[in-house]
């Protein structure tokens, strides 16, 4: 194992989220000694001045940022301006103050959500810029592409060392399981649940099912992450995934049967699916910096529900 994290001040935006925490793990394991942690409340990095301090306190080489403000199909449909406005002045501020302080890498984290809306499937990286994101979630999608423009602009200008990942849909423990922000696996296992809980014959899913998503295990995601940001310098993005699409339908029947749900599935197309399909191709991770996702997907959803059982 190389010295690159025991020698390195690290400062990781978002890192009491759930991804974050689970990067802070892997962070600890490859020896990283000094890890700031910057977020709410100790940090609203909408404000300059918070940003500039966390930068004077955390004094970092390396900076991870996680934040984010986002949710599912009904969050993203109540709050467009919240999560373009809070996305694109948190990811910009934070781009720019580490360019005044030449910091030695930024690694930012994108979204899918930043891909076209008939994107051909799976999507490569090329594909970013060819049609408008699906609708419900382009604001949040479009703010967060604007950082691998800031990014590219400020490599070329100015040499500055930052690259830009786009994660698949993650899950696993530790997800958010809050019906009003929650993504779909963990909005998912929580109905199936309390409908076993409750002896609930039927379950209503939004959307007409059809849709496909990818999911990648969140510890497979830090793994990913952090061989970035060891490894990889160039300004193209990389999508981070597991490489499989998997249709809401069938998720849903899967997850069902993991909860012990026997009940009927009642899909209501009275709510938007989102994006028609999505599916990443994951050659430049693999290729770029050895990236490719270990856990398999039953595996990582019955954990994921026993994590829900325990801690809910």
């Amino acid at each position: 194992m190389s010295n690159f994290f025991a020698e390195k001040r690290f400062t990781v935006t978002g890192g009491n989220g759930f991804l974050g925490k689970h990067l802070l793990r892997r962070l600890e394991a490859r020896g990283a000694r000094h890890v700031h942690v910057a977020d709410r409340p100790d940090y609203d990095l909408t404000r300059i001045e918070d940003v500039r301090r966390m930068y004077d306190d955390g004094k970092p080489d390396v900076v991870l940022h996680l934040a984010a403000v986002v949710g599912g199909i009904g969050a993203n449909r109540e709050n467009p301006g919240k999560y373009f406005y809070d996305n694109l002045i948190m990811g910009v501020q934070l781009i720019h103050e580490a360019h005044l302080r030449r910091i030695e890498k930024f690694v930012a984290l994108g979204t899918i959500c930043a891909y076209p809306k008939f994107t051909p499937v799976p999507f490569k990286e090329d594909d970013l810029w060819n049609g408008y994101p699906e609708e419900t979630n382009a604001p949040y999608g479009l703010a967060k592409k604007m950082l691998l423009v800031q990014c590219q602009a400020y490599r070329q200008q100015y040499g500055f060392h930052g690259i830009f990942l786009l994660p698949v849909n993650l899950y696993g423990p530790g997800d958010n399981f809050d019906p009003r922000s929650s993504h779909v696996i963990p909005a998912l296992i929580r109905k199936f649940v309390e409908a076993v809980d409750s002896g609930a014959d039927e379950v209503e899913i939004w959307g007409t099912g059809k849709a496909s998503r990818e999911f990648l295990y969140v510890e497979d995601a830090a793994e990913g992450i952090l061989l970035a940001t060891e490894r990889y310098d160039d300004p193209d993005p990389v999508n981070l995934g597991a490489g499989f699409e998997i249709t809401i339908a069938e998720l849903a029947r899967k997850i069902a049967a993991i909860c012990g749900f026997k009940g009927r599935l009642r899909f209501n197309p009275d709510y938007p699916d989102g994006q028609p399909r999505r599916m990443l191709d994951t050659t430049r991770a693999r290729e770029r910096f050895g990236f490719v996702a270990g856990m398999p997907f039953d595996e990582g959803l019955r954990r994921t529900v026993e994590w829900w059982r325990r801690n809910r």
